[in-house]
């Protein structure tokens, strides 16, 4: 299984921006491997995104393991304060 992020290459809201930036740092630097999908790239990617998160209006960035939901960035951040990220994560 693998985590998967997806985000948004185009985004107007800095704050989007930064969210998509923290979850791939955090990732990366507990050596956690995931694959990240541009929505923007592929309205195919967008639509899975929505499907997976079971939320027709999910916006990016959402993490799922392969087809697993996880969260979204609030669920990331409360995960790594109470220190369950892998659980989180369903690693």
């Amino acid at each position: 299984m693998s985590v998967v992020v997806f985000y948004s290459s185009v985004s107007g809201s800095l704050e989007v921006k930064k969210r998509q930036e923290r979850i791939m740092s955090v990732l990366s630097s507990k050596k956690i491997k995931y694959r990240a999908v541009d929505i923007t790239q592929n309205p195919e990617d967008k639509d899975l995104m929505r499907k997976i998160a079971n939320n027709p209006k999910a916006l990016p960035p959402q993490i799922a393991n392969e087809s697993t939901y996880c969260g979204d960035y609030e669920a990331f951040e409360n995960a790594i304060e109470v220190e369950q990220l892998e659980e989180f994560l369903k690693l």
